[in-house]
């Protein structure tokens, strides 16, 4: 394991790393890698993003994006990088199997590998950590770390700034969940005062939709969504017919669930979309409901108490069928 002094020494001189997060990046995942990025390229470490999967358009006009490298694009150029560095960053996650085939890559790597993460239940694999379950976003933590872990906050210029704000934004439903605390606020002052340009960041990333998108976002709340009255529950559920129809790309069933959520009674919703090799599940709940837990439980996946995510291998209908069979378990909580 690494002490600080001990990664304050490696990170004094110019050395070879990798900047890598969970596929099917999100704006955290992507705003807390290009702003470590940013903030390592000013001190001349040959730094790479990668990335196992491909990301939202929405989200490519952040500083640096241009240098990122998408592990399934670039398959053998990514393996290289990764074997030949001497650290690796593992930013908004917390377990190998996050990043798919990467994982087995990065476990076996010779470079020291060092976990900012805020997700619950870590695996062992680091070997240095900085985390914090209450941390809003991994951008959050990120700051923390140039600040606090390496005490270099006045290498955090708009650049690293923009980016950081984006993860910590996008990760707080636009500062609108129960964590985004005073101090969060705080940081994102600061931020600001170091050049990130809150309203227009925000324009970039939530007012650059595709007309097919909207279109999509209108069937999934006209034809898609059922409201279960009984346990204050809604689920929205998309057909791989959906997709094609609409012509979804990656990024744009973004945030589709916190429509549900927004209706006044209910206390979880929940998204449901047949992928081609896959089903996928995010859910999101108010309050003290533990929407991880039904994920862990039930569909081999987690994430923090009021948004979190899991797959089946079951068909689409046995999967939304399953959950509303979970339900009645959870009813006092859902009805109180």
């Amino acid at each position: 394991m690494l002490d600080i002094t001990s990664l304050n020494n490696l990170l004094a001189h110019p050395k070879k790393i990798v900047i890598t997060t969970h596929h099917k990046p999100d704006g955290d995942a992507m705003g807390s890698s290009l702003g470590l990025y940013n903030y390592l390229i000013q001190q001349g470490h040959h730094t790479t993003v990668i990335t196992p999967t491909d990301y939202p358009d929405f989200l490519s006009w952040m500083p640096g994006n241009a240098e990122v490298i998408i592990y399934t694009e670039k398959t053998d150029q990514s393996a290289a990088l990764i074997a030949d560095a001497d650290l690796i960053f593992c930013l908004d996650f917390n377990n190998l199997s996050r990043i798919n085939e990467m994982g087995e890559l990065v476990r076996t790597a010779k470079a020291y590998k060092i976990m900012i993460d805020h997700h619950l239940e870590p695996e062992d694999f680091d070997d240095y950590r900085h985390w914090d379950i209450n941390a809003c976003a991994a951008a959050q933590l990120v700051y923390s770390f140039i600040v606090d872990v390496l005490d270099n906050k006045k290498l955090i210029n708009k650049d690293v700034a923009t980016c950081l704000y984006t993860g910590i934004m996008t990760d707080s439903a636009s500062f609108r969940l129960p964590n985004t605390t005073s101090a969060v606020h705080r940081v994102v002052a600061d931020l600001i005062d170091a050049g990130a340009v809150n309203w227009r960041i925000h324009e970039l990333v939530y007012n650059s939709a595709s007309e097919n998108r909207l279109r999509f976002l209108g069937h999934c709340l006209s034809n898609c969504l059922e409201v279960l009255p009984e346990f204050n529950t809604a689920i929205i559920t998309v057909n791989k017919h959906d997709l094609e129809k609409y012509d979804v790309n990656t990024g744009d069933t973004e945030g589709i669930v916190n429509y549900a959520l927004s209706i006044a009674s209910i206390r979880l919703a929940a998204f449901i979309v047949e992928r081609p090799d896959k089903v996928k599940l995010s859910l999101r709940s108010k309050g003290d409901f533990p929407a991880n837990e039904i994920c862990k439980l039930y569909f081999s996946g987690g994430g923090h108490r009021n948004a979190a995510g899991g797959v089946s291998s079951a068909p689409l209908q046995e999967v939304v069928n399953q959950l509303k069979l979970i339900l009645p378990e959870y009813k006092k909580l859902l009805i109180q």
